[in-house]
């Protein structure tokens, strides 16, 4: 069999998804779910490695897509060091500080990891594409108000990229002549951040730092709340930081992150719901205006991604605040997997520059 597929490994907290391309065409996705219960047998994320590693063996065997019928693997980018934008090969050093968790242990980790053991298996490389850690912000955006303290850069690059260039290009332009503010609400966190000649210059860090809150993060907290909830002695580090990371944002307030079921209540009329809805989108729309005076005034288009924007009240509340700053385009469904596949093509093809992680 000629071996000319395209293989994704995108792993989520509590899913692990699988895909295959042939060039620029889907053949198979498969999301696959874990429960607590399934994942709480292990004492931290990298161990669940193994455990993922034979559902999505399992399911290219059950779809008729061989391993040797792989040319390469992309995987999610996880939290490695930060790195200007672009195609990364998978190498040791990758390896090494995802398992070591040098900015942080998360799901996003296993996806490099996976896909490099898999790729060594069949004897091919590897890639990663716009890490998380995409890293342009300007000097100024770095200082927070003590040298003790420098902002970090740390939100959903891939994502933001890719619906970046797919505005330019359905406007005729390149991105790098837009100065676009780009909000991206998924899963877990928010991120919003002003883009410049073709650069991230400022963004809210949305992995355990700043902005709004979202599904399953706190978002900025009350400073000194935190710092004396810290030495109040009844939270270890691990459960303040899961507060922050897994446990905060609708989840703490309505007692779940699954999407239906808050769309349930929303539907329902349950007030509470109303209210922390409500509550996003005024955070949203105050993150996003703030980054006028970033772009000094001048923005040639807001775009809004992620899910929630599918509401159309939820789309309404944002757009009345921000709709007078620039034209607002919507692009609700994120398809990060549909982006890594197309970095795969274009390796294929010789057409992007492949970077080296050191």
């Amino acid at each position: 069999m000629t071996a000319n597929h395209i293989l994704v490994v995108y792993p989520e907290v509590h899913k692990t998804k699988v895909a295959v391309y042939r060039n620029v065409e889907p053949l198979f996705l498969k999301n696959i779910s874990h429960t607590e219960e399934e994942l709480s047998q292990f004492e931290n994320v990298i161990d669940q490695k193994e455990f993922r590693m034979r559902y999505i063996k399992n399911e290219l065997d059950k779809n008729n897509f061989p391993l040797d019928s792989i040319e390469i693997v992309l995987g999610r980018s996880g939290l490695v060091k930060p790195v200007s934008q672009g195609v990364y090969r998978i190498n040791e050093a990758m390896i090494k500080d995802l398992n070591d968790g040098i900015i942080g242990k998360h799901a996003t980790n296993l996806g490099a990891i996976m896909a490099y053991d898999i790729a060594m298996e069949i004897g091919k490389e590897a890639f990663i594409a716009n890490p998380v850690v995409v890293d342009e912000l300007s000097d100024v955006a770095r200082l927070t108000g003590h040298p003790l303290f420098e902002r970090r850069s740390i939100y959903h690059a891939l994502n933001h990229k890719h619906v970046a260039a797919k505005y330019a290009k359905s406007m005729n332009k390149q991105y790098e002549d837009l100065n676009l503010i780009v909000c991206h609400i998924g899963r877990g966190g928010v991120s919003i951040g002003a883009h410049k000649d073709g650069k991230v210059i400022d963004v809210n860090q949305a992995y355990d730092g700043g902005g709004p809150f979202g599904i399953t993060r706190t978002g900025t907290l009350p400073m000194g709340q935190l710092v004396r909830m810290c030495f109040s002695g009844k939270y270890s580090e691990k459960e303040i930081m899961e507060m922050i990371t897994e446990k905060g944002g609708y989840r703490a307030y309505l007692g779940t992150d699954n999407i239906n079921e808050i769309n349930q209540m929303l539907a329902e009329g349950d007030k509470k719901a109303h209210l922390v809805s409500y509550a996003l989108s005024y955070q949203v729309s105050k993150e996003i205006a703030s980054h006028v005076a970033t772009l000094e005034g001048k923005v040639d288009a807001i775009i809004l991604t992620g899910i929630i924007f599918d509401s159309q009240r939820f789309l309404e509340n944002v757009k009345c605040r921000i709709g007078s700053i620039a034209p607002i385009a919507l692009y609700p469904s994120v398809n990060d997997v549909e982006a890594l596949a197309m970095y795969g093509y274009e390796i294929l093809k010789g057409e992007v520059p492949i970077k080296e992680y050191i």
